[in-house]
């Protein structure tokens, strides 16, 4: 008796008439036809079951808290910045809680499992480092959390950053962050890392550190990132977010940077929807779509994976918590248009993620975590065309959210009634 059978399922390996079966939290067999009896059975009438979608970049402190004490008016980064700097001292630490539990829910229903969150830590009291590791607490039975020591206004430009972050680590924040191009000068942001990785690698930590998130081509910390991930042997554990100077960037320079990222193992996380909302701010026309340069980071052999960073806070003031609106935005920006590419943008929110975030278990497969999402789409392609709606999220072989497919029902004058499926909108379309 399996506590979950899946039946009829198609795999993003372009596997179908699948059968998975769970047990004891675990995936415990993916084949066709199996007769064994489970506590539940659901039927997946071939629609594509994925391993959950995974936010490498995101932050929970600042959720969900439009309006603020007031609106970003100019839509720029720096006025963000300025904002979350007029929030903090009014938030308490209930108030984030709240806000980033109901994130976390509206996450799970999404299909998301893992969230790497930044936690600011220019905040003496540590208001958020201390909310979002009661969340972690809270939500480890069903989503996984993962956060990143961040001092937002400057790890040297704060006076008291340094201190506050390391106090973050020592309370249990599991990963080093930084913002070098924030702090006063180009020395200052390289010395900023130098430091950082260095707390980094003495603690057995990962990295990962907002890099030059501006349009300003000489802003060119990941350099130093590469090169003191290689420095102190962090390959592997490093990641560069935003990297959003390289779109502008001198083509030759790039062609001398990339190899360096990628010998030193440094991972890339650009977020599609808010690099593409606050990048070529100061710009007329042409405006520089600010994404960087993902298509020439993958061929390089570098892991990039595809973050959301922002729902509805001081930066930008949409989103749903979906990586598939993420992995929509990303694929049109960079122009990911070949077929190959597109099945590629579904990975750069999924397995590559999965990957950057260090994750365990991780994956369809017999002996991973029964975690898994049954989307209504035949394959990866047609998740991200339609941003495909999630009829089960299944979490350690239990069901924790499901909803019924989405049909339209049609009535043309002198026609029948007909219930259309728009996942097949060619010849075989269900009626």
């Amino acid at each position: 008796m399996f506590d979950l059978i899946v039946r009829n399922a198609s795999l993003t390996d372009g596997q179908t008439g699948v059968d998975i079966a769970c047990k004891d939290g675990r995936i415990a067999a993916v084949e066709a036809s199996i007769t064994a009896e489970a506590k539940e059975v659901i039927e997946a009438e071939g629609y594509l079951v994925t391993p959950p979608f995974v936010d490498p970049h995101f932050h929970m402190d600042a959720t969900l808290s439009l309006g603020t004490p007031r609106m970003n008016v100019s839509g720029t980064l720096l006025e963000g910045i300025a904002l979350w700097g007029e929030l903090k001292p009014v938030q308490t630490v209930d108030d984030i809680i709240e806000r980033a539990l109901r994130y976390c829910d509206l996450a799970v229903a999404k299909g998301i499992g893992a969230i790497r969150s930044h936690v600011d830590t220019c905040d003496d009291e540590l208001k958020g480092v201390q909310a979002l590791l009661e969340v972690r607490e809270k939500v480890k039975d069903y989503l996984d959390l993962q956060l990143v020591a961040f001092p937002q206004d400057g790890v040297l430009r704060d006076p008291a950053a340094l201190a506050n972050t390391i106090r973050a680590l020592d309370m249990g924040v599991d990963v080093v962050g930084g913002i070098p191009h924030f702090e006063r000068t180009m020395a200052d942001g390289a010395e900023s890392v130098r430091q950082l990785c260095k707390i980094a690698a003495d603690r057995g930590l990962m990295v990962d550190m907002h890099c030059d998130e501006s349009d300003d081509p000489h802003s060119r910390h990941i350099e130093t990132l590469a090169y003191e991930t290689q420095r102190l042997g962090l390959q592997g554990r490093v990641a560069g977010s935003h990297l959003t100077s390289m779109h502008s960037m001198d083509n030759y320079y790039v062609s001398k940077l990339i190899p360096l990222i990628a010998e030193a193992g440094v991972h890339a996380i650009p977020n599609p929807l808010i690099n593409i909302m606050l990048q070529g701010r100061h710009d007329t026309y042409p405006k520089r779509r600010g994404q960087t340069r993902v298509r020439e980071l993958r061929d390089a052999g570098i892991a990039v994976g595809f973050g959301s960073d922002c729902v509805m806070d001081p930066w930008y003031s949409l989103g749903k918590a979906d990586m598939l609106d993420v992995a929509f935005m990303g694929l049109h920006v960079g122009q990911l248009s070949s077929r190959d590419d597109m099945s590629w943008c579904f990975d750069a929110v999924t397995e590559n993620s999965a990957r950057i975030m260090g994750l365990q278990g991780y994956g369809v497969a017999k002996g991973k975590d029964a975690n898994f999402v049954l989307l209504q789409a035949q394959d990866k392609i047609d998740a991200i065309r339609l941003r495909a709606h999630r009829i089960a999220v299944i979490r350690a072989g239990q069901v924790v959210s499901r909803s019924t497919q989405v049909v339209h029902e049609i009535t043309k004058p002198g026609e029948a009634a007909r219930v259309l499926n728009e996942t097949q909108i060619v010849d075989g379309m269900k009626n």
